[in-house]
């Protein structure tokens, strides 16, 4: 039985460890071109933004695909790294 086991703990490995190293390139390519979440901090953007008084930090998704393709809109907040 311990054989068995040893198997199948290995080929679970095994599979965790390929989807492992197709996952992350895929993730990091999509974070990299499409979109990512950020965490708006402090008074800069405020009132739109971190309302004064509050206590926890607003979470926005930042959209590369659209400032890639010159779609920016009036009226759209454009986060510049």
């Amino acid at each position: 039985i311990m054989a068995r086991a040893t198997g199948f703990g290995k080929r679970y490995f095994k599979a965790f460890i390929s989807g492992f190293f197709v996952a992350v390139p895929v993730t990091v390519t999509f974070l990299d071109r499409v979109a990512y979440i950020a965490r708006v901090e402090g008074a800069s953007m405020q009132p739109s933004l971190n309302p004064p008084g509050g206590t926890t930090c607003d979470i926005v998704l930042l959209n590369r695909w659209s400032v890639r393709n010159y779609e920016v809109q009036r009226g759209d907040i454009v986060s510049v790294v």
